[in-house]
């Protein structure tokens, strides 16, 4: 893909320091599902004191996408439930969603995503039809996917060629709407690709700030799992290399390398895209949040601390 084209550095990767990964850590979002928010008695045991929480809409009623994100409301958090625009049947659908979660929930933020390609769209197919729709005039912040490995669905010829022309669109759609505006992107276990990636996005005019998609600590056999289901590009590799040393097999993965590398890179340079990180806990949310707790310092400190 093209983005692999930059010229790479040969120095050894940078390590970062503890105070650069809990500056790179201060703001995270993590990821739920409404079946995964009912194993947790209260968020705020476990996550810092008005954390973005996503909640994904994968074969969920709307009633309880709502009912996670007035929960997670009344908790003192923000809830940013995904819209994929191939599971929303028509207009009328996605107005009553919206209404829905405005009204029960005091959602303001969205994560305005395609879907799953193997869903026959009905009105809608792309995220850009739902920017455009209008069904989110009041919203405060509205989240866009990124994939700093192309996407396949997108580009079969293993290209990023539509993948950059749609980002440069939201870049644009951006800069003519009040809603603060993100990249939030699908996880990968390299940090050299994904620096590549963000570089490539400024010099194609994108200005839309990355939050950066991280698995969480799991089993490896678990996040191979959904590596591969969820098309991660070449830097499943790592994940490959790992399952074959005996000696890590049985160890879960953590990404302390990936996210020190990145941390340092943001340390050396402040403008450098990436403003956050986004976690997909994998392994469990409560795995995950004390994972950020011991490494994020204040940064992952829980509500209640």
């Amino acid at each position: 893909m093209a983005l692999f084209n930059f010229r790479r550095d040969t120095a050894p990767a940078a390590t970062g320091s503890a105070e650069e990964m809990e500056a790179f850590l201060k703001g995270y979002s993590i990821e739920v599902m409404p079946r995964t928010a009912e194993k947790v008695e209260d968020f705020r045991a476990i996550l810092p004191a008005g954390t973005r929480v996503y909640i994904a809409h994968i074969d969920t009623p709307i009633a309880d996408m709502v009912a996670t994100a007035a929960r997670l409301r009344c908790e003192g958090f923000e809830p940013m439930p995904h819209f994929p625009a191939r599971i929303i049947k028509d207009r009328a659908t996605l107005m009553d969603w919206v209404a829905r979660y405005k009204g029960e929930a005091g959602v303001k933020q969205g994560l305005i995503l395609a879907g799953n390609a193997g869903n026959p769209p009905g009105e809608f197919h792309s995220s850009m039809q739902l920017l455009e729709s209008g069904a989110f005039d009041g919203f405060e912040r509205l989240h866009v996917a990124g994939h700093p490995e192309g996407n396949k669905d997108i580009d079969p010829d293993g290209s990023d060629r539509m993948v950059m022309e749609a980002a440069r669109w939201k870049s644009a759609f951006a800069e003519r709407t009040d809603a603060q505006m993100a990249m939030a992107t699908q996880f990968c276990f390299e940090a050299r690709p994904v620096i590549d990636w963000v570089k490539r996005l400024a010099a194609e005019g994108v200005k839309l700030p990355v939050h950066i998609g991280v698995a969480g600590p799991a089993k490896l056999q678990t996040l191979l799992k959904f590596a591969i289901a969820c098309g991660v590009g070449p830097s499943l590799r790592v994940l490959q290399k790992r399952a074959m040393d005996v000696t890590k097999l049985l160890l879960p993965y953590e990404p302390t390398e990936f996210l020190a590398e990145l941390a340092a890179h943001k340390a050396a340079n402040p403008d450098f895209g990436i403003e956050q990180v986004h976690f997909f806990p994998l392994g469990g949310i409560k795995t995950n949040a004390q994972w950020v707790t011991d490494h994020g310092g204040a940064s992952g400190r829980p509500a209640n601390a």
